[in-house]
């Protein structure tokens, strides 16, 4: 047997769609956690509900690394489907667990090793035949633990922790592993060098995916009102949100002091959030690229109406219904200059589910200071992935409602208008329903022209002011939106990254003999910081995931006259990125500078 190799391969699970595999890979992610393992796992599903191939990849590695790897070496074919794809995207070498009550020629697994296991058969010793197909995965789950080293303890505690500590079901589940444990035990002798080992890589890290996190930080940043309509990848965060806000929120005597709504589209979720934020409640909406397009309109009104919310833009691929359940950062440019005419959207961009959730209860305090709907940039890797990341820390301040006009402000003033600057940062007072008694207040709201008291107006030289004072709000609020991550190394190349892209960032930055400079985005507009760092290095690139650049650009347009400056590696095909093709673009750039 070759020198053992401890904590450090990549395992590929293959099955149909819509089998039940969910709640075995499942175990499995926990169970390595439980040992103290820092295991990072992608579930690439299809889009429909059933059938189509699915594939779940669980990467362990000495240092935790939290980024996807492009090979496996263990590989557990359970489709019949793709076994003949799986195995020729295999590297010669690759542990192969797969049904031999298939019959597959063996030719077909020349080159790798070999653990033929008769899955079928070994299902029929479930005894409860009711629940023989639900519990037929844990067969390979037993397979797994028994051959790489993973505890039954760990086995245990990992269905408790998915099943909530059902004994039956725990019991259930333990016994169908323990066949596949059996099997490997009697029948099977290890020829790989692949092992687990408990580890302390987890500390008082937890795991979490992006949506649960984000929904969490909504209930803290004081959500009221939500509404939403299903999309996928967004649909989790508004789901996870219900299930968490009721036991999390204090009530009125019986009633809730919140409200959730589906709505019957987007245009009617957004309308909705719009509504309850010109009341005064903190509202908010969660969707993916083509809710955000049917939400265009009405949120150009609430841009030029001033009127906070919180929009969720869970990215996925596009365009139109593109590739539903696959992930990418290509809505970019669509959400910055979103709605017609000339419009900055603020957006937030997180890349973990720990800023998952500081981002989302600070985008309430950031909508009602600037009277804007703010736009978190989330995408589905970081959205419907599970991450072992840092605890989430309760907001460390209290809420900031902002500038409201309440009688005692407007005593300061002798004119007042809704839409009126008057203290020079661009941020007018916004009136509450039933907050102030001044007659002065009455406006209508309107998304047409108006001057500064909210009275309808065509005259250039009004709607021309008005534009400016929302430039001048918006270039305030850049003090106030997250500032870039920089790490300065002596190096003529900076490296520039957003999002989920910054995991394998980090990966290739500690394999590099000499690090580049790196600077990780997480708001737009920029911080003078990011033009800053452009400036100081002969060449910056920046790796994103999308076909056209779409950060870049916006680096072009913020900083024409860097703009030679700026070069752009991208990838889109909808699977989250790798550090291989981080290190390969740099790689690529590094010999021009």
């Amino acid at each position: 047997m070759p020198d053992r190799i401890v904590n450090d391969f990549s395992l590929r699970i293959s099955t149909p769609n819509g089998t039940g595999s969910q709640s075995s890979n499942l175990i499995l992610l926990h169970a390595l956690t439980h040992m103290g393992l820092a295991a990072n796992a992608k579930n690439l599903f299809p889009s429909n509900i059933a059938g189509l191939p699915t594939w779940y990849q669980i990467r362990i590695s000495p240092e935790g690394w939290q980024s996807r790897s492009e090979e496996w070496q263990v590989l557990v074919p359970l489709n019949p489907a793709t076994i003949g794809e799986d195995l020729a995207k295999s590297a010669p070498g690759t542990v192969v667990i797969d049904n031999s009550s298939w019959k597959t020629a063996d030719s077909q697994f020349e080159g790798f090793i070999r653990y033929p296991v008769p899955f079928d058969v070994l299902a029929r010793e479930i005894s409860n035949a009711k629940l023989r197909p639900k519990l037929k995965n844990l067969i390979y789950v037993g397979v797994i633990a028994e051959l790489f080293g993973i505890p039954e303890e760990s086995l245990e505690a990992a269905i408790g922790s998915i099943f909530h500590s059902k004994e039956k079901v725990i019991a259930l589940n333990l016994d169908a592993a323990r066949i596949g444990m059996k099997y490997v035990r009697e029948e099977l002798e290890k020829v790989d060098p692949y092992n687990l080992e408990k580890a302390d890589q987890i500390g008082d890290r937890i795991l979490v995916d992006g949506n649960e996190a984000a929904a969490l930080g909504c209930i803290y940043g004081g959500v009221t009102v939500v509404s939403w309509y299903p999309i996928t990848p967004a649909s989790s965060l508004a789901e996870f949100l219900i299930s968490r806000i009721d036991p999390l929120r204090e009530k009125d005597g019986d009633k809730n002091r919140y409200v959730v709504l589906q709505a019957e589209d987007e245009l009617a979720a957004v309308g909705m959030a719009l509504g309850a934020g010109w009341a005064g409640a903190r509202s908010m909406t969660s969707t993916s690229g083509p809710g955000i397009s049917l939400m265009s309109e009405n949120l150009g009104f609430g841009y030029y109406a001033e009127i906070p919310c919180v929009v969720f833009d869970v990215q996925r691929v596009g365009p139109s219904t593109g590739l539903p359940t696959r992930t990418q950062q290509s809505d970019l440019l669509q959400v910055a200059f979103l709605s017609q005419g000339d419009t900055r959207f603020p957006m937030v961009i997180p890349s973990d589910p720990k800023e998952a959730f500081e981002f989302s209860w600070r985008a309430f305090d950031l909508a009602d200071r600037y009277q804007i709907p703010l736009m978190v940039m989330s995408d589905l890797d970081l959205a419907m992935n599970l991450w072992v990341c840092d605890p989430l820390e309760e907001p460390d301040a209290p809420m900031d409602w902002g500038k409201l006009a309440s009688d005692e402000i407007l005593e300061k003033y002798e004119t007042w208008g809704r839409y009126r600057d008057l203290d020079g940062d661009g941020i007018p007072y916004r009136t509450l329903p039933g907050v102030t008694t001044d007659p002065r207040t009455a406006h209508l709201t309107r998304g047409s022209g108006h001057d500064q008291d909210g009275n309808y107006s065509e005259d250039p030289v009004v709607y021309s002011a008005n534009l400016d004072r929302l430039t001048r709000k918006i270039d305030g609020m850049v003090r106030d939106l997250p500032e870039p991550v920089i790490e300065e190394h002596d190096a003529a190349l900076g490296l520039i990254a957003f999002g989920t892209t910054d995991p394998c960032v980090q990966e290739v930055q500690a394999n590099l003999p000499q690090r580049v400079s790196y600077l990780r985005i997480r708001s737009f507009p920029f911080h003078d910081s990011v033009g800053q760092f452009i400036d100081r290095h002969a060449k910056v690139l920046v790796v994103e995931q999308n076909q056209q650049g779409q950060m870049a650009h916006l680096l072009r347009m913020s900083y024409p006259q860097l703009a030679g400056r700026i070069a752009s590696k991208t990838y889109f095909g909808g699977l989250p990125l790798t550090a291989e093709f981080v290190r390969s673009a740099l790689d690529s750039v590094m010999v021009e500078v």
